[in-house]
């Protein structure tokens, strides 16, 4: 071995011990290695729009004017830094949403972190209300810094292999910082030439969105969430089948916008459920011998599963898997009354009632009371870890009432 490939090796080394964990690639899961690619890519387009930013608030609260005071400039930067620990405080009661939604919530940290950047080059539009758009941008822009902060110790854990989260947290927050010096020092070099404010902003924030969706959609978790349970209850109905870890996560929605309708409620209110309380009286015996009950709300398009107070978390569990294997019929029953549009309407002109879907809801009892521990068994043989508070069922509870 030549002097030259020796000091190759020792400068591989000294880049390894910086950027990848001891032991690599056997101390951690093969998704690894894309996870971090994209994630470096991410921060290479963040540390280059904050170039711009940087230099579009100094511009506007006055740093290039010899008429403001400095006294006024610090002023308005610190009001500006205190209004954004504030939002990063009170954004802090999510709680436990940051682990059952953290794919969800980290992708919608960085549309908040470009939110907040594009409020803070606006301000060179209007410097005049730099204070409330400075303000209003750190508000946002810590908001999204605390859940990305909340969100990155379950996502390095589902990598690690063994007692090696710290390095495999610190590797990644190397590189996370390599790549964005390298994107700083682009932008200084880019923005030297005065480019169009609004057309760097635009190229750098679809490079920056793009690198932190593909980013967290390469994340496979072994758990089932919301999302993850019902990619495996709709396949195992479809197919028999339970889909392994990376097929799960990669069919998992991972941006849910606020007005998205959610068909399927757990631990619902009675009112929410049941429209009148006859369709109560008719569904109550099918649940007998369970801790829970499944209606369909047609008022509401939505299956709700109503929790008894006796309900332990592998009921729970049951109860989800029942509420989704009820709106397959549902959507079965649904698409076959589209394709029969042409023939008489079913309910004539009166809204349909829960009494309606009484059939369904008994059909529905049969299969989950044959099935569900296949599904159980299945799920367990892929890998997959069902944990009922990761559903984030309401705390609604059924009590029953005893005769005096």
């Amino acid at each position: 071995m030549t002097k030259l490939q020796i000091c190759v090796q020792e400068v591989m080394a000294f880049v390894r011990s910086y950027v990848v964990p001891e032991g690599f690639p056997d101390s951690v899961t093969p998704s690894y290695v894309p996870y971090m690619t994209w994630r470096a890519l991410k921060h290479f387009f963040g540390g280059a729009m904050g170039v711009f930013t940087t230099r579009t608030l100094l511009s506007s609260v006055g740093v290039s004017q010899s008429k403001v005071t400095p006294g006024a400039i610090a002023i308005n930067w610190i009001l500006k830094d205190g209004a954004g620990r504030v939002g990063k405080m009170l954004f802090a009661r999510q709680g436990k949403k940051f682990d059952y939604d953290l794919k969800q919530l980290r992708f919608s940290s960085d549309l908040l972190l470009e939110i907040g950047a594009g409020i803070e080059l606006a301000t060179a539009a209007f410097p005049q209300f730099f204070l409330p758009m400075a303000c209003v941008a750190n508000v946002v822009k810590n908001v999204a810094a605390v859940t990305s902060t909340s969100t990155r110790t379950p996502i390095y854990k589902a990598y690690a292999r063994g007692e090696n989260i710290g390095d495999v947290t610190a590797k990644g927050e190397s590189v996370g910082n390599i790549a964005d010096l390298l994107g700083t020092g682009l932008s200084i070099f880019i923005s030297k030439r005065n480019p169009s404010l609004v057309t760097s902003f635009a190229l750098l924030s679809c490079g920056y969105l793009l690198s932190s969706y593909i980013e967290v959609r390469s994340v496979v978790l072994n758990t089932l969430n919301r999302a993850r349970f019902t990619v495996a209850v709709d396949s195992f109905i479809k197919t028999g089948h339970v889909p392994s870890l990376k097929e799960g996560n990669s069919q998992e929605t991972v941006f849910n916008p606020p007005w998205r309708h959610e068909p399927v409620s757990i631990g619902s209110r009675f009112g929410e459920a049941f429209q009148e309380p006859a369709s109560f009286v008719a569904t109550r015996p099918l649940f007998e011998d369970e801790r829970y009950m499944v209606t369909y709300n047609p008022a509401k398009d939505k299956v709700y599963a109503l929790l008894k107070d006796q309900a332990k978390p592998d009921d729970i569990l049951k109860a989800a898997f029942h509420a989704h294997v009820l709106l397959h019929f549902i959507n079965a029953s649904h698409a076959r009354k589209r394709i029969n549009s042409n023939r008489a309407d079913k309910y004539g002109n009166l809204p349909p009632l829960n009494m309606d879907f009484m059939a369904h809801i008994a059909e529905s009892c049969k299969i989950v009371s044959s099935s569900y521990g296949t599904f159980k068994k299945k799920a367990r043989e892929q890998g997959w870890i069902m944990s009922e508070s990761l559903l984030n069922p309401g705390k609604a509870r059924l009590y029953a009432t005893r005769p005096q």
